[in-house]
Formats: structure tokens, sequence, C-alpha cells
């Protein structure tokens, strides 16, 4: 197939090469006009296939492109699907009687104060005299004291932080190395604190129980501890409670 250019070039030698077809009355520099005239019809004729191939050429790069364009945005396409897994939020603590609190108010060194929950579940706080803390959390508290405050202080900037926990303890009694109370820690099971509590040589760890308060009612919930130890009653091995005593018979 003869391409473009060789037809450009066919079209031009003809038309430079002959000229009997020019009259011969014609002036010299008609002639010239006619030969350029001829000359530039031929570069047209010749271009023309070489414009439609391009014109060609840039629609298939267009239709790629958008070929691309749709693979790439494709809702279905599995590919390109990302799962973010949702991670559950965990419990904010809750203040108790007997846990520490330091209030800090910032540029207000006078009113930045460390003070224990008392039995009442009110603190006390420079300025405000008793506010309610226990059944609150950190994030409540300091909204509380903030709103108190603004009647002294422009704009109060306060951070309460638990330094104890002390409300959260629970306790171990009987035939354990270590009676008495433990702080309760994040989750703590009841095998973790016997753990920490250790056994005599007269413990009878086949009769251990919790006795547990819920709204004023006292249960009683049996753990065998060879038993959960060894696996066969892993459920038993529960998660304890604030206020949870733990009997080692």
């Amino acid at each position: 197939m003869i391409s473009g250019v060789q037809w450009t070039l066919v079209f031009a030698r003809t038309a430079l090469g002959s000229t009997s077809d020019v009259p011969g009355w014609l002036q010299p520099a008609s002639r010239v006009a006619l030969k350029l005239g001829q000359l530039f019809l031929a570069i047209l004729v010749g271009l023309a296939p070489i414009g439609a191939w391009a014109q060609d050429g840039q629609a298939s790069l267009v239709r790629g492109d958008e070929e691309n364009k749709a693979t790439v945005s494709a809702p279905d396409d599995p590919k390109i699907s990302v799962t973010t897994p949702a991670v559950p939020a965990e419990p904010s603590y809750v203040i108790g009687v007997d846990d520490t609190l330091l209030v800090s108010v910032w540029k207000e060194p006078d009113l930045t104060t460390t003070v224990p929950v008392r039995a009442d579940g009110m603190i006390s706080v420079p300025l405000l005299d008793d506010v309610q803390a226990a059944g609150l959390t950190p994030m409540q508290l300091t909204a509380l004291l903030k709103e108190k405050l603004k009647k002294y202080v422009a704009n109060p900037r306060v951070t309460v932080v638990v330094t104890r926990t002390d409300s959260h303890r629970i306790y171990v009694l009987g035939e354990v190395l270590h009676s008495g109370a433990i702080s309760l820690l994040h989750k703590m099971t009841v095998l973790q604190a016997l753990a920490t509590a250790g056994f005599t040589e007269y413990a009878n760890t086949k009769k251990i129980y919790i006795l547990r308060t819920d709204n004023g009612q006292q249960q009683k919930i049996p753990f065998n501890y060879k038993r959960v130890i060894s696996g066969q009653e892993s459920s038993k091995n529960i998660a304890l409670q604030p206020g949870d005593m733990i009997v080692v018979p």
C-alpha cells in the first residue's frame, strides 16, 4: 500500500516535472504561479491520508483511556475494594468512692488539687466546695467543673486525671497467701486474681466460689479451679466486677 508521504512525492514530481499542459501564450510569471498551485494541491492530496490516520490514532488513545478509567472506577472490582474492620470502643472509666483524682486548672495553681472521692461520692474543690464525682466519667466531671468555674475564671481549662482506682477493687479471702483487697485491673478474670493471691497447702481448690452483689441481691458463683485450669470449664473463668469476693475454703 502506498503511504501518504509517497503519494505526496508522486504528485510533487508530476507537478514540477511536466509543463506540456501549460499554454505557450502564458507569461513566465503566470507559469510559475500555475506550478505553485499544482504543487500546493498535490501536497494537500498527499497529506489527507496522514491526517485521517492521525485522527484514528488519537481516537483509539481516547477510547483506551476511557476503558482504563472505567476499569479503575468500577465499584464492584474486587481488586480495589477495601474493607475496614469495625473496632468496638472501650467503655469509659466511671469514677467511684475511694478513687483519687487530680483536678488541674491551667494557669490557676491555687485551683489545682489532688482530692479523694469521699464515701458520699463528693469531692472538695477550691471555690466550688463539694461537687458530685462518683458515677461520672473523667470527661463528664471535667465538663461539670469547667461550667461551674466560669463564674470565677475566664475560659477555664480543666483536666481531671484518676490517679488511684481504689473503688475498683476485689477481695480474696480464705486459704490464700495474700488475702485482702486487690486492685481490679481491666478485664481481670478469676484465674488472674487467684494467681495474684496464691494458695496455701490447705486450700480446697475444687470448692472456690465468688460472692457478687447485683441489684442488692448476693449471688454465689461456684468455681472449680482444677477443672477450669484443665480447660474443662474454661467458661467459668469469668471477668470480675468491682466488689466481688473470692472465697477459697
